[in-house]
C-alpha cells in the first residue's frame, strides 16, 4: 500500500509540473508588457535629413490691375512701426511675433517703413510693407512690391503680396 501512495504521489507531482506554466514566463510575459507600455509612453526623437532645395526659375502670375486687386478685410492693430493708413500692402503673415519682427528687420534694411500688424480673430502677425489711403495707390505699390522681387529666389514668398484693408 506504501508503494501505491508514493506512486501516485509522484504521479500527481509529475502531472502538476506537466500542467503548469513556469512561473519564469509569467514574469517574463510582465516584464515585455510593462517595456512596451514605457516605450510608448516616452517620445522618440527622430533625426531627419533634409535634402538640399533646388530653386526653379519663378514664373510670375498675369498682372492684377488696381481695379481687380482682391483685398481682405481684418481689423488689426500696430504692434511695431508705425501707424496704419486704410489700404495696406501685406507681404507676410507669422503666427509667431518673432518671424514677423525679423522679416520687418529685413524690409527697414531694404529701404521699407514695415509694420508689423496684429489680427486678434486670426491669432496672425501680418508684415505691412507699405500703407496707403486709396486702393488705386495700394494696388501699384504692391506691383511695384512683387516686380522688385520677381526673379528672387530667396523671397519667392513676396509674389503672394496682397491687399488688406482695415476695419478700425
Amino acid at each position: 500500500m506504501k508503494k501505491y501512495l508514493v506512486l501516485a504521489f509522484g504521479l500527481c507531482v509529475a502531472m502538476a509540473f506537466t500542467s503548469c506554466k513556469s512561473s519564469e514566463s509569467a514574469y517574463k510575459k510582465a516584464y515585455e508588457k510593462a517595456k512596451q507600455q514605457e516605450l510608448a509612453q516616452t517620445p522618440v526623437e527622430e533625426t531627419v535629413e533634409v535634402a538640399p532645395v533646388q530653386t526653379a526659375p519663378v514664373q510670375t502670375a498675369p498682372v492684377q490691375t488696381a481695379t481687380s486687386a482682391v483685398v481682405r478685410e481684418e481689423k488689426v492693430t500696430v504692434v511695431a512701426g508705425n501707424t496704419l493708413k486704410d489700404f495696406s500692402v501685406v507681404c507676410g503673415s507669422f503666427g509667431s511675433q518673432v518671424n514677423a519682427n525679423n522679416l520687418k528687420g529685413e524690409l527697414d534694411a531694404a529701404g521699407y517703413n514695415a509694420v508689423v500688424a496684429y489680427n486678434a480673430e486670426k491669432n496672425m502677425y501680418r508684415v505691412i510693407v507699405s500703407t496707403h489711403p486709396d486702393r488705386e495707390s495700394a494696388a501699384q505699390a504692391r506691383e511695384q512690391f512683387k516686380a522688385r522681387y520677381a526673379n528672387d529666389a530667396k523671397h519667392a514668398d513676396f509674389q503672394k503680396a496682397w491687399l488688406l484693408y482695415n476695419l478700425k
